[in-house]
Parts: C-alpha cells; sequence; structure tokens
C-alpha cells in the first residue's frame, strides 16, 4: 500500500466514512469468534490431568492478557505517529484504546488471580511478570487520568504520549518476563513458534478462536471509542468558537 494513501485515514472525515463500513462487520466477527471460541473450549474440551477444570480459564485470561499488553503497544505506535506526524486521530485513537486496554488488565489480574489460588495456594504472589503486570495497570489508570486532568487537548496527547513511551517498558516486561527471570511463579507461555511450549491441540484451537474474539472486540472497540472521540473534540472546538464569538 501507498504510504500516501495509508495517512489518508488520518483524516477524521475519511476515517468516520471507512469505519462505517467495517465496523459492523468486524463486530459480528468478534460476536462468532467469542462465543464459538468460549462455547468450545468451557463445553467441549476436557479437564486438564493435572489442573482439572480450572485450566479453561485460559480462554479468558491468555486473551485478555495478551490484549492488555498490545493494546498499550497500540497506544505507543499511535502515540509516536502523534509526536511525528501530528495527526489528531492518531492520539484520539490512544486516548480510546486506554480504557479498553484497563478493563482487558483488570480480567487478566481476576482472572489469574482465580486461577493462581487453587494452583498456587495464594490469589496474589510478588511473582516478576505478575508485578510487572500490576503496574501497568497502574499506567493505564495514570494515562486515564492525565487526559482527563487537561483541558488542552493537544497539550494533552503530548504529555500521555510520553507517559505512554515510559510505560511501554512494563508493558514489555509483562509479555517477555517469564524468559527473563525463570525463577517466576508463572509458567511459561501458552502459546509459542516453538511446537512443544504450546497447550495440548485439544485446548489449543479454540484458544485460537477466543483469542482471535477478544483481539476483534478490542479492534470493533477502539474504532467505535476513536469515532466518538472525534466527535467530542469536534463539539467542544465548536462550543470553543462560540464561547470567543
Amino acid at each position: 500500500m501507498n504510504l500516501n494513501r495509508l495517512w489518508e485515514y488520518a483524516n477524521p472525515k475519511k476515517f468516520i466514512e471507512t469505519t462505517d463500513r467495517v465496523l459492523p462487520a468486524v463486530s459480528i466477527l468478534a460476536v462468532l469468534c467469542l462465543v464459538v471460541g468460549l462455547i468450545w473450549g468451557f463445553f467441549f474440551t476436557p479437564d486438564d490431568y493435572r489442573q482439572g477444570s480450572t485450566v479453561k480459564i485460559i480462554y479468558i485470561h491468555v486473551p485478555s492478557a495478551l490484549m492488555a499488553i498490545n493494546a498499550w503497544l497500540m497506544m505507543l505506535v499511535t502515540s509516536l505517529v502523534w509526536i511525528v506526524r501530528r495527526h489528531h486521530v492518531s492520539a484520539l485513537a490512544a486516548r480510546a484504546a486506554a480504557p479498553v486496554g484497563l478493563v482487558m488488565t483488570v480480567i487478566a489480574l481476576l482472572t489469574g488471580a482465580i486461577w493462581g489460588q487453587p494452583m498456587w495456594g495464594t490469589w496474589w504472589a510478588w511473582d516478576p511478570r505478575l508485578t510487572s503486570f500490576l503496574i501497568l495497570f497502574l499506567f493505564y489508570l495514570g494515562y486515564i487520568a492525565l487526559w482527563e486532568a487537561i483541558e488542552n487537548d493537544d497539550t494533552a496527547a503530548d504529555l500521555t504520549s510520553i507517559l505512554c513511551l515510559v510505560g511501554s517498558v512494563f508493558a514489555l516486561l509483562s509479555r517477555y518476563a517469564v524468559n527473563f527471570w525463570n525463577q517466576g511463579l508463572h509458567q511459561g507461555a501458552s502459546l509459542s513458534l516453538d511446537k512443544e511450549e504450546n497447550v495440548a491441540d485439544v485446548f489449543y484451537y479454540p484458544l485460537l478462536v477466543a483469542i482471535a474474539g477478544f483481539v476483534l472486540l478490542f479492534i470493533a472497540l477502539v474504532l467505535l471509542r476513536t469515532r466518538t472521540e472525534i466527535r467530542a473534540r469536534r463539539m467542544r472546538a465548536l462550543l470553543a468558537r462560540e464561547r470567543m464569538g
């Protein structure tokens, strides 16, 4: 794709016109994948010989943890676009993604605690990956609060972009902490390029469908929220002009 064609979607009008066509299809696919993946995983897969039925929490925990991390990385990319190109849609997309990423982080933390209690004998452990994930949660809160605290949108976009750059360290730590610190309690990755590290096929395929559902749900919610942010920015601009007039 021509790069100049890609930048066309940074135009708010072009973005809304495009998402008018894309959003319904993405939303339907998200619902289908979530329904199929979760029903398949929870009702048509066996209990694990060691973890019992507790293993089935991976169909919520793994996709939500994956999206919590990748939501922040998506925010990093759009924040960098804002810093370099000053495209308002990119800054608003980052703002729109933050609450979605926050919810995914909360889901991952809660489901991890539910899984950890019977497996580790405790709801929480200061494991490197869990700790970095908790810090990522706090960065999400700080990012959202910073947007709300600053009245000028451009200033807020600048400061939150810097915060996003700093928080990206913990997003990456949350992803790779298991590799960095082998002594952590957290198990290895459920999905890997190394076939031997993946979960068994009977759990693997419904997990992939569930992950696809979470990815599509994230895309649908971010598109919807970005459209809302664009319209809210327009309303604020109109109100500001009226006050000045």
